[in-house]
């Protein structure tokens, strides 16, 4: 106890704590992003549950992450080379977990831009997925994210009380958004298209990843923040056009 109280009377621990958790909360909306589209799939009286449910998933992920530190420094060692390229579990977990994600963007955004799709259930969310099914494929972009989010609090500070609170605080963030993030998907069409380009890029950015090219995150983080801006006027102009119309 008294070694905590000694590390949170220094000022540079709560410097490092404050840029931990917005590092975190940044990385977990990738992962929120991807949960809100997929439980919107689902029946309305199971939506909730699911996203708790995958939340939750995300927070027991990452903890036992951080109790397993040696886990977590092997997981960055090569395993083996491919024509002067290492490879090493991290890798391969980004490599699989890319390509999952942008499979899943391109079938989401085929389904959306399908007529005969659109035919058979008249509405997008009708296209729905059982409640297992999408626990199960939050688990696996829950394991995923947890990686890359474990990963760069390691890397960030050497103390762990530091790492589990940002942890934690970063995930009650993702649970207290993600209703009114999934209503809002739901309500705007162009704003899950544009969800799913984010899933496309981010998906994209982990295969790079997993062939050792690393782009800096925060000019993804910028374009993405860009485009949320441009599609935030869009919505304002619609609503002006249909305020306008229904004045005339």
């Amino acid at each position: 106890m008294e070694a905590l109280i000694e590390l949170f009377a220094q000022p540079s621990t709560w410097l490092a704590l404050l840029t931990l958790i917005l590092m975190e909360v940044v990385l977990g909306i990738d992962n929120l992003i991807f949960i809100s589209i997929l439980t919107n799939r689902l029946p309305a009286h199971q939506q909730t549950t699911a996203r708790r449910i995958g939340i939750a998933l995300a927070l027991v992920l990452r903890l036992a992450l951080l109790g397993t530190m040696a886990f977590i420094v092997g997981l960055t060692t090569p395993l083996f080379t491919v024509w002067g390229q290492a490879f090493s579990w991290r890798d391969l977990i980004m490599l699989a977990g890319g390509l999952f994600l942008v499979y899943k963007a391109i079938a989401e955004i085929h389904q959306m831009v399908d007529p005969d799709a659109i035919k058979k259930t008249k509405t997008y969310a009708g296209l729905s997925l059982t409640f297992g099914a999408v626990i199960g494929q939050i688990i696996l972009i829950d394991v995923v994210f947890s990686i890359d989010s474990i990963i760069t609090a390691v890397g960030m500070t050497n103390h762990l009380p530091i790492m589990v609170i940002a942890v934690v605080v970063a995930v009650l963030v993702m649970l207290l958004s993600a209703e009114p993030l999934a209503r809002f998907i739901d309500r705007n069409p162009s704003v899950l298209m544009l969800a799913l380009g984010f899933l496309l890029v981010i998906g994209t950015v982990l295969i790079a990843e997993g062939f050792g090219v690393h782009f800096p995150k925060k000019y993804i983080y910028a374009a993405m923040a860009f485009s949320v801006f441009i599609e935030a006027l869009n919505l304002l102009a619609r609503r002006a056009r249909a305020q306008a119309g229904d004045h005339d």
